[in-house]
């Protein structure tokens, strides 16, 4: 295979990085280093369009002990202990091979976890799949969901959260987001950077194999018409493995041999050697004829690029190969010596007796392309019509919205998920607005939650960037947790088109206005750029901006964790101003047949004195149940918390002077739904606090009481609730028989 410019581009290069790459070698490149530069300077794995707007996030805090930049972030949760967490996307992938595509997600984002020295502790996820009519749809979220499931379950990792939406926008590109978070002792946290020259690099874990090669370049590119042919970059898992891989990884760092951890993610062997040596400032020298491989003939080139599953690249001191050789015989992984530390700067790689790769480390990172690219004004919304006709009665109205694909329940998914296994599990998926596990040994409790709402972000990226981390916000606060820090999954199109880099740009610098308002900073991430499907007619369709946020907070005695039932008795009330704004609305969208409007105004100070008040009022007790209104706004809200307990409620008249279908399903923010006992002593505490609250209703009734005076029972809206994802599925299956 020739080395020039053409093939460069054919592995992503553009003519200007090709002609950079070969003044830093100062000749042509063999083929293995054509394969390195092209995986380390591709979007995926250099962040060349996002990094100069990734700056500007805050992400420093007291409690942070580690921000982006390692595997994982760090922060501290108390009593000599640090959470640790990240989200990452395999979007691509899964696509072409939802069941892989998703399981492998779970697993790489797994690795990035313990690798830093976290036995992990729950995963989460945010997935986006595309028209629930389109005949791949169903196909696509079967696989995703059993790919997340079969993973997660069978490596012992409960899977506790998560949201799901659907949209036209997806439906050549879901968006499959994958969390997971772990404990370690804050004095045992273990870094990537590599040290000692003379060290020995391990390989341990799997063999590998060609599966997943060019998987980082592939991520970086839009999806077209040959799609599907790109099977041979999707990675293939083994989730046993990786559970032998945690225990064998814990065990050898519990043992103080560890200098330096990395695992093989995109890029694989690539990524981890290159990353590892460049961070610590030191060269690495590898002899691929070590490299353990489950196929014959495997080129020099194959392997570097390979991202074969579970497997991981470990730095320690020569003394100690016996003791962790031993460890890895004993889990029954593979273990080999494939290299040493070295004092040139380079990355020298030999296979057969022959140098494939000698490349300067230095260049290779610091003159990584980085690309201030050139942005659009986000075009205005189709403004909202000047009045609304429905011949729906509000009963009828909510149960059509109960029902719809962005709201009807999720248990045919979650009910595929293993979210107790390992018994720290407080409030599982549709118990409460976060999910809460305990922190084994202690009485701390962790909060976790996944956001974002891509029809706000496409009206108005600012505020919708901003609006992803306050929701994350009020979900945490909703279950009484003090929120901590951020992960984030930055999911846009094709950044070369400038709305499109727009786009990135104002949701980045939203978030960045809502973390600093909250305190709430940005410890890890991901960006997955090019989420577009080129159609027949060479037209290239975007995914809506979706820039997913995982939250983390912490709760001191995780017994007062709050769940979101309806209580058997009780006043209800809504805290936070209701002004009844119906922009970018489900109601709109599902009632009207509308996606207009700008998204609902958002003020971050009242977003956190709400917030703040909630919180205290649920550790104080005062509150007895609580959850945020978001998507469907107060009706749906309302049904929510009757559908979770059974128990149902009886509510007061809409306000004189406020549109009926505006006030119940308007989605203004920094609201939640709240019940209390002692009505007086709620209203004292909120007056004192500055907070407004307003009485909505009282929980102790049969079925949910409208205003209206129409009545819908309980059984009969679970019915309507639960029925999408079944008939959906079975539609499908039908259609396809």
């Amino acid at each position: 295979m020739k080395v020039d410019e053409a093939l460069g581009r054919q592995f992503g290069l553009s003519s200007d990085e090709y002609a950079n790459m070969l003044a830093i070698m100062g000749r042509t490149p063999t083929l293995t280093e054509l394969g390195i530069f092209s995986v380390m300077w591709s979007e995926h794995c250099s962040y060349k369009s996002s990094r100069v707007w990734l700056k500007t996030l805050p992400t420093q805090a007291p409690w942070v002990i580690h921000g982006p930049g390692e595997n994982a972030g760090v922060v501290d949760i108390g009593q000599g202990l640090a959470a640790i967490f990240k989200m990452e996307s395999h979007n691509h992938p899964s696509f072409i091979e939802p069941y892989q595509g998703a399981a492998t997600g779970v697993g790489g984002i797994l690795r990035d976890v313990f690798t830093m020295g976290a036995r992990p502790v729950a995963n989460l996820n945010a997935l986006r799949f595309g028209d629930p009519a389109d005949k791949n749809t169903a196909r696509i979220v079967d696989g995703v969901v059993k790919g997340i499931g079969g993973y997660g379950n069978c490596v012992g990792v409960p899977t506790v959260g998560g949201e799901i939406n659907f949209h036209p926008s997806y439906n050549g590109n879901p968006l499959v987001n994958a969390m997971t978070v772990g404990i370690a002792r804050k004095d045992r946290i273990f870094l990537s950077a590599a040290a000692g020259v003379g060290n020995p690099v391990i390989y341990v874990g799997s063999k590998t194999g060609r599966d997943g090669i060019h998987g980082a370049t592939m991520a970086s590119a839009e999806f077209d018409q040959d799609a599907m042919e790109k099977r041979p970059t999707v990675q293939v898992g083994d989730p046993f493995v990786e559970k032998l891989l945690i225990e064998a990884c814990l065990e050898l760092m519990a043992t103080d041999a560890v200098v330096a951890i990395q695992d093989m993610g995109a890029a694989g062997l690539t990524s981890s050697a290159v990353e590892m040596a460049g961070k610590g400032g030191v060269g690495i020298e590898l002899n691929l004829d070590h490299v353990p491989q489950r196929e014959t003939h495997m080129s020099a080139y194959e392997m570097m690029l390979s991202e074969s599953q579970e497997r991981m690249l470990i730095i320690i001191s020569p003394e100690r190969i016996e003791q962790a050789k031993a460890i890895f015989d004993k889990w029954e992984l593979d273990f080999a010596v494939i290299g040493h530390l070295t004092d040139t700067g380079h990355i020298v790689v030999k296979h057969k007796g022959t140098i494939e790769a000698d490349i300067p480390l230095e260049p290779l990172a610091d003159q990584a392309p980085l690309y201030h690219r050139p942005t659009a004004p986000h075009p205005s919304p189709e403004p909202l019509p000047v009045q609304f006709s429905t011949s729906l009665s509000l009963k009828e109205a909510l149960l059509r919205l109960v029902g719809c694909a962005d709201l009807a329940s999720r248990a045919w998914v979650w009910n595929q998920y293993d979210s107790t296994i390992g018994g720290q599990t407080v409030k599982r998926p549709g118990g409460a607005d976060a999910a809460v596990i305990r922190v084994e040994g202690t009485d701390l409790g962790l909060a976790l939650t996944t956001d974002c709402t891509p029809r706000y972000c496409q009206a108005n990226p600012r505020r919708g960037g901003a609006q992803a981390v306050a929701e994350a916000w009020r979900n945490l606060s909703a279950v009484g947790a003090r929120p901590l820090a951020i992960t984030d999954n930055l999911n846009f199109g094709n950044p070369e088109k400038p709305e499109i880099m727009g786009q990135l740009a104002e949701c980045v610098q939203g978030m960045g206005d809502a973390c600093r308002a909250l305190d709430f900073p940005v410890v890890s991430g991901n960006v997955s750029l090019y989420n577009e499907t080129k159609e027949a007619n060479g037209s290239a369709r975007s995914i809506l901006p979706s820039p997913v946020v995982g939250g983390l907070g912490v709760l001191d005695k995780v017994e007062l964790a709050m769940g979101m039932s309806m209580p058997k008795s009780g006043f209800i009330f809504i805290v936070g101003p209701t002004k009844g704004e119906l922009g970018q609305s489900l109601w709109l969208r599902e009632i009207q047949g509308l996606e207009a409007g700008d998204m609902p105004n958002l003020d971050l100070s009242l977003e956190r004195k709400n917030g703040d008040f909630v919180r205290t009022a649920i550790l104080e007790r005062t509150i007895i149940a609580c959850h945020d209104i978001a998507d469907g706004g107060i009706l749906v809200g309302l049904a929510e918390m009757v559908m979770a307990s059974g128990f149902g409620c009886s509510l007061e008249p809409t306000p004189k002077k406020r549109e009926e279908a505006a006030f119940w399903f308007g989605e203004d923010q920094s609201r939640y739904l709240v019940v209390v006992e002692n009505r007086e002593v709620f209203e004292e505490k909120a007056k004192a606090f500055g907070v407004e609250v307003f009485l909505v209703g009282q929980a102790g009734h049969e079925g949910l009481h409208l205003p209206t005076g129409d009545t819908i029972s309980i059984e009969d809206m679970k019915k309507v609730h639960m029925r999408f994802f079944p008939e959906m599925m079975n539609f499908s299956t039908q259609k396809n028989q």
